[in-house]
């Protein structure tokens, strides 16, 4: 009886990912943390600046739709999308702007875990430490405006510091990488691109 060893797809979605359409992910995954960034200082402003009481401090969308700020099945929902694409996106990181990519990465996997126990709860209505509402476990010390803005915050940076580097490789990392980004910047400088394998 022949044994069939399987082995991984050449043109799977997360080679695809992080070789030729590596920036374009990028790109499109920015968009959405600016986006998720942007709500949460509108929101920061609203408190601090404007003096709005939090419950009405709702940030951008949420002040046409209200219930986005309480619903924790979109935070989560948004935790694990942040986690899903720096997993994902990883494998096109080489040398340093990997290490970066990874610090973020791990950030974030704390982040989900403490959006996934404020989703839990909502959806048991059994609440931590003797709180009436879903309360995350560093939310005990910190209030959950400050923690998310510092949570955004550590990993947002090491992701932005990953891409500066992903962009800017030292010759080891440039030999090493596989994805379509380097190419572009080849163009736009006018120097000769190196392919991106497909």
């Amino acid at each position: 009886m022949a044994t069939v060893v399987s082995t991984p797809r050449r043109n799977g979605l997360v080679r695809r990912l992080n070789g030729r359409h590596h920036r374009s992910a990028l790109i499109a995954y920015l968009v959405v943390v600016l986006a998720h960034w942007a709500e949460h200082l509108v929101q920061a402003y609203q408190i601090w600046v404007l003096g709005m009481p939090r419950p009405q401090a709702r940030g951008v969308l949420g002040q046409w739709f209200p219930g986005l700020v309480t619903s924790e099945w979109l935070h989560y929902g948004y935790a694990l999308v942040m986690l899903i694409g720096l997993f994902l996106l990883r494998p096109g990181f080489t040398g340093r702007s990997r290490t970066w990519w990874t610090v973020a990465l791990l950030f974030q996997f704390w982040h989900h875990i403490e959006h996934l126990l404020l989703f839990a709860q909502a959806q048991t209505g059994v609440f931590l430490f003797g709180r009436t509402v879903p309360t995350s476990i560093i939310e005990v010390l910190v209030g959950r405006v400050e923690l998310h803005l510092f949570y955004n915050s550590v990993v947002f940076i090491p992701m932005v510091i990953a891409m500066y580097r992903h962009l800017r490789p030292s010759d080891p990392e440039l030999h090493a990488a596989s994805c379509s980004c380097l190419a572009a910047q080849q163009r736009a400088l006018g120097q000769p691109a190196t392919p991106a394998p497909v």
